[in-house]
């Protein structure tokens, strides 16, 4: 009986290792309402940035654009995800948000819809983003627009950056040249 319920608890305890989400499991909507699986991003490093239009720190539009300008191939992805979490800086809606990010700065780096980064109506992929127990790595809290998260090639988080990060900042460029 007693190796019964610990090999029982050994099969339950592993199956719930192996059916933790990993990022590369979450699928999103695009700014268009399309469907986005994030399987797609498999072996390309990704930059995840909650991004907002009217916000103090919007120009980084700019400096993320010129980012994946210079690096964004095969090998490497910004995905912005608009919020309206912090001050209502993000009222608009998913047409206003895109043609904002086209006729200011040229984004062409796949923006999804917008979501909510915080709270109890916090998207999943958020969570996993924030919360150690899913992600494996850190605890964070998003603390502002244009905070940004690093994963890699594997779907792992690897680093999260402060909103004031400069999206040229040296370690990121580091982090893209390894």
């Amino acid at each position: 009986m007693k190796a019964t319920l610990i090999i029982l608890l050994s099969i339950i305890t592993m199956g719930s290792v192996f059916a933790q989400e990993k990022f590369h499991d979450f699928v999103v909507k695009d700014i268009d309402g399309n469907e986005f699986a994030m399987a797609s991003l498999k072996g390309k490093k990704v930059m995840v940035v909650n991004t907002a239009s009217k916000c103090g720190l919007t120009p980084q539009y700019e400096k993320l654009e010129s980012l994946y300008k210079q690096y964004g191939n095969e090998n490497f992805v910004i995905v912005g995800f608009p919020a309206n979490n912090f001050m209502n800086q993000e009222p608009g809606t998913a047409e206003e948000i895109k043609s904002f990010c086209s006729i200011n700065y040229g984004v062409t780096f796949p923006m999804m819809s917008k979501i909510s980064v915080k709270g109890k109506d916090m998207h999943p992929l958020y969570q996993w983003l924030t919360e150690k127990d899913k992600n494996g790595i850190e605890d964070s809290s998003v603390s502002w627009n244009f905070q940004k998260y690093l994963i890699d090639e594997k779907g792992n988080l690897v680093k999260v950056l402060s909103p004031r990060t400069d999206p040229m900042d040296e370690d990121i460029i580091a982090w893209l040249s390894n």
